[in-house]
């Protein structure tokens, strides 16, 4: 059986979301500001007559390595969709999308919820996040 994964750069390291999580990729678009407890919330967009949060997986991973905020004006948003609910997620780049069968795919159980599934394409190792988890632990913006 094979996954497909959405591959993209955060900080200089690479990263996956499967495919079926993901709803669209957007030019990055500044969210609009909002009060939140929750680490990495950076705002809101509009996007087609809904408004999304937008994290900043950065903070929300608490990478402590290069520019925290990242450039304003640069990078994408990949929406993703789980249970009917939308999220927005900045990142650098999005890469590649790649096809790779199951045996690939390798738990590392001490590297978190979010980041606990590893693919291994060639030479390389992705950290592939949980799209259902990461927006089960982003509160509703409304």
């Amino acid at each position: 059986m094979s996954v497909q994964l959405v591959v993209f750069q955060l900080r200089g390291d690479e990263y996956a979301f499967p495919i079926a999580g993901v709803s669209e990729i957007i030019r990055h678009a500044t969210p609009r500001a909002v009060d939140s407890d929750t680490p990495g919330v950076r705002g809101v967009i509009g996007l087609r007559g809904k408004i999304i949060p937008v994290i900043d997986l950065v903070a929300r991973l608490s990478l402590a390595f290069g520019d925290a905020e990242g450039p304003a004006d640069a990078g994408k948003v990949i929406v993703i969709d789980t249970d009917g609910r939308q999220l927005g997620v900045m990142v650098d780049e999005v890469d590649q999308v790649v096809t790779i069968s199951e045996d690939q795919l390798e738990e590392v159980p001490t590297a978190g919820s979010l980041t606990n599934t590893f693919a291994k394409l060639d030479e390389r190792l992705v950290m592939v996040l949980d799209p259902a988890e990461l927006a089960g632990q982003t509160p509703s913006i409304a």
